[in-house]
């Protein structure tokens, strides 16, 4: 079992790092350096040069750009070998299974179908041009296989039983996260980022002018390239000022959440000064990256500190649930 538990520590950082992978490739404007999937210009590794990439993919899509395309592939070779990773944890789970029936399998068998449909999201972000709903659901995706994870190597440790109380308030600070989390995805998604570059004021106004009727459009139809964006100005405005009030949303929920543990002392005392210090961090990222002009650091930087609130997170609220065994 700790070879087992080894391993799934080992997968959950490998999840955290595609994540920021990703983060980087989509911020860097690199989620069409290769034009087709699994391949980049035909090939398995990036092409060094217009003359050795196959006709069709050069004349019929787009010049290549190396660095973006190693930007793009690097993302493809951890995921690929985050899915392999999830494979053998669900067999592994499997055998150990047949002499231990409290080893948990429903939850290996639920990330292997998760990473599968993401790596069809990973490809549909290629061959349908970045279209938001899709890049949002695949950031959505790759936290919930994050998420999935910590939770696997939880429940295969010993944990104190704390009691129900605060069990609700948990329950509320995970969904406003998560819905925070997707609000990211579609601010980043829409290039609305920089639609406001002062804070906390939005273009001079707290009230700018905003397109709301364009801003949550998610279907636009099929053939449209989404790269730089589609979404005039209001609209993009619109986009940020939304995240904008769920960031002061999520701070609220998820403060409050995580004050309430302070007084718990012990383990919940602990999981909840985290809670705080990594979302003050994410809070201040975030205005960051507003008076900042998004620098690629600082974006990729909010990404990760999201992706480390929500384990923060999961880790305080199953203190709550998860009863000693």
């Amino acid at each position: 079992m700790n070879a087992y538990r080894t391993f799934v520590a080992v997968t959950l950082v490998l999840a955290f790092c595609v994540i920021v992978l990703g983060a980087y490739t989509r911020l860097s404007d690199a989620g069409l350096g290769c034009p087709d999937w699994p391949t980049c210009y035909g090939h398995l590794t990036v092409p060094d040069s217009p003359e050795a990439v196959e006709q069709k993919y050069y004349l019929d899509q787009r010049p290549l750009e190396p660095a973006k395309g190693w930007a793009e592939m690097v993302h493809r070779y951890f995921a690929g070998t985050l899915g392999l990773f999830i494979l053998v944890i669900a067999l592994w789970s499997w055998r150990l299974r047949r002499g231990d029936p409290g080893q948990p399998l429903l939850l290996p068998l639920v990330l292997l179908g998760v990473v599968i449909f993401q790596a069809l999201l990973g490809m549909w972000t290629v061959t349908l041009l970045l279209k938001p709903l899709v890049v949002m659901g695949h950031l959505l995706g790759g936290f919930s296989t994050l998420g999935l994870l910590f939770l696997l190597l939880r429940i295969t440790g010993r944990l104190e039983y704390f009691g129900p109380c605060g069990r609700g308030l948990a329950a509320m600070a995970l969904l406003v996260l998560v819905v925070q989390i997707a609000l990211g995805g579609w601010t980043s998604t829409n290039y609305a980022a920089l639609s406001c570059t002062d804070f906390p004021t939005c273009q001079g106004s707290y009230w700018p002018e905003m397109d709301f009727s364009e801003a949550f459009v998610v279907w636009r139809g099929l053939g449209i390239n989404y790269e730089y964006g589609v979404l005039e100005h209001p609209a993009r405005a619109a986009i940020h000022v939304i995240h904008r009030l769920g960031a002061l949303t999520t701070l609220l929920m998820v403060g409050g959440f995580a004050l309430s543990l302070l007084g718990r002392g012990g383990a919940l005392r602990r999981a909840g000064i985290t809670v705080l210090l990594v979302l003050v961090l994410q809070v201040g990222l975030g205005i960051g990256n507003v008076l900042l002009h998004l620098p690629l650091l600082v974006a990729v930087a909010h990404n990760a500190v999201a992706a480390l609130l929500l384990l923060s997170l999961i880790n305080a609220s199953y203190l709550l649930w998860r009863r000693h065994y």
